[in-house]
């Protein structure tokens, strides 16, 4: 769960469809990393350079199966640190080759945000 300092930025989403504004908002409430893959894939989706009817697969690679170039990560990812409010390095995308990748390093990082309680 997302810390209540950080505005809601459900507004960010109205593009997408109300199952993915409804997933994050019970992300932000519950934590729930379920709804959080939800949200990550239909951004990986709208920022797919070349249009894909298949569902995405954790296996399939960003570059090579989806089309995505610099450009198009680089959007995905300023859009994602806006969304959850995280911090992600160019030295860490490097790294990210699949949709699993992401799915599961966008995880790591918003478990890494939560606050600790004692």
């Amino acid at each position: 769960m997302l810390p209540p300092s950080v505005p809601d930025t459900v507004a960010q989403l109205q593009r997408f469809p109300l199952e993915v504004r409804d997933a994050y908002r019970h992300f932000r409430s519950t934590g729930d990393i379920d709804a959080l893959h939800i949200v990550v894939l239909a951004v990986v989706r709208d920022y797919m350079p070349r249009p894909c009817e298949a569902a995405l697969t954790d296996g399939m690679r960003l570059i090579e199966d989806l089309g995505y170039d610099s450009l198009a990560v680089a959007e995905t990812v300023f859009f994602l640190e806006d969304l959850l409010q995280v911090r992600i390095e160019n030295k860490e995308l490097i790294q990210l080759r699949t949709v699993g990748d992401l799915r599961s390093f966008v995880a790591c990082k918003v478990e890494q945000k939560r606050p600790v309680v004692a």
